[in-house]
């Protein structure tokens, strides 16, 4: 009897799995675990990556822009302007009468007092002139004494008819004649008197002498300066406000007087006198400005700046100065809303410092001004802000 043989891999229902095989089975399993871990795995990279790159577009579509806020701006105008210091009285001393220059008595930088001689003229004509008068006066009284008793008597002879009328009026004639003649060389006398008194030069006022111009022998006529004389206490500065803030400017105002160029602390004085109208040329106002100066440490011909403080009568805001847009559509900022959508606004400047410039109208104090704006910045464009 033949007997089928068995089939030699398979194994009895009831026999034992070999270890190998189920060692097979868990490394088969652990196998497809990890293959499906790295698959989720890099799943999740790949989203994480998609995303960064999502952001990171949408990042760089949305601009970054600087932006700066408007500041208060000043309650006051201080307007600063040139001036130059000048003596409250200058003038050039002249001679009154021709002559030669006998001395000078004050030179250069020397204090005066009004009155003071300051040269004396010798004038030797003048003084024979004089002379010539001042007898030809007691010829003329001689005559007149004589005229005047001649005439006594001749009303004596009137009053008896013993004279003719006719002679007696040719007496009256004569001391009226020797009268006028008297008064006539009295006259002369006294301005010759006068015109000898011109050889001395004198001072009109109390000053010092900022220059002399003739030596000791020089020809002297009156056509010729002798001195400059100033006076230096108070000194007086002349300046030209501009038209729009002339009516700004009173009497009285105290305004700052500084010197740059000295070690001299700023002075406080006020306005003393106000031009009645503009230049019509410049359109500029003059201002004349006292200042004190009883020690002459200030020396007439510096240079000063004046400051005045002004009042501000438009409200303005501060803004830097890059933050303007200038160009033939005019003067413009670019102002983010509150979405941070860029808007473009026109405004009117006033007073450029440089650094920063006022703006009188266009923008509010609570808005976002971008700084350096680009030209590729599109209205309506949403950026992102980004304080300095």
């Amino acid at each position: 009897m033949n007997q089928t043989p068995q089939s030699f891999n398979r194994l009895p229902p009831d026999s034992p799995v070999p270890a190998a095989v189920i060692l097979a089975r868990r490394l088969s399993l652990g196998l497809m675990s990890l293959l499906l871990l790295g698959g989720a795995t890099r799943w999740w990279v790949n989203q994480q990556q998609a995303e960064t790159v999502s952001r990171l577009t949408q990042a760089n579509l949305t601009r970054t822009v600087m932006v700066v806020r408007p500041a208060q701006g000043d309650t006051t105008n201080r307007l600063t302007l040139p001036a130059s210091l000048s003596g409250d009285a200058e003038t050039p001393i002249y001679a009154r009468s021709n002559g030669y220059l006998s001395a000078w008595h004050k030179t250069l930088g020397d204090r005066v007092q009004k009155g003071e001689v300051l040269a004396s003229i010798d004038v030797p004509e003048l003084e024979q002139e004089r002379l010539e008068a001042e007898a030809l006066r007691h010829q003329v009284m001689t005559r007149l004494d004589l005229a005047r008793s001649t005439l006594k008597r001749w009303e004596v002879l009137r009053r008896t008819d013993s004279a003719a009328r006719q002679d007696y009026e040719e007496k009256r004639s004569a001391v009226a004649q020797a009268e006028a003649d008297l008064e006539a060389a009295a006259a002369r006398l006294k301005r010759l008197t006068q015109m000898a008194a011109f050889r001395q030069v004198e001072a009109p006022f109390s000053g010092v002498i900022s220059r002399r111009m003739v030596e000791v022998g020089n020809l002297i006529n009156p056509a010729q300066a002798l001195f400059t004389l100033i006076r230096t206490d108070p000194l007086r500065l002349t300046v030209w406000v501009p038209q729009n803030v002339a009516g700004e400017v009173r009497p009285g105002q105290e305004v700052t007087v500084r010197l740059p160029d000295t070690s001299t602390k700023p002075l406080k004085t006020t306005v003393s006198h106000l031009g009645g109208a503009l230049d019509p040329v410049n359109r500029v106002r003059q201002v004349d400005i006292t200042l004190p100066n009883p020690d002459g440490k200030l020396l007439p011909g510096a240079y000063a700046e004046v400051t005045f403080n002004l009042p501000v009568r438009t409200r303005t805001l501060r803004v830097p100065a890059n933050v303007l847009i200038i160009d033939q559509s005019g003067t413009r900022v670019v102002v983010l809303n509150s979405d941070h959508r860029v808007d473009f606004r026109a405004v009117r400047t006033g007073r450029d410092s440089g650094r920063e410039v006022e703006i009188i109208e266009g923008i509010s104090e609570g808005d976002l001004l971008v700084a350096s704006p680009s030209d590729q910045l599109m209205a309506g464009e949403v950026v992102t802000p980004a304080l300095p």
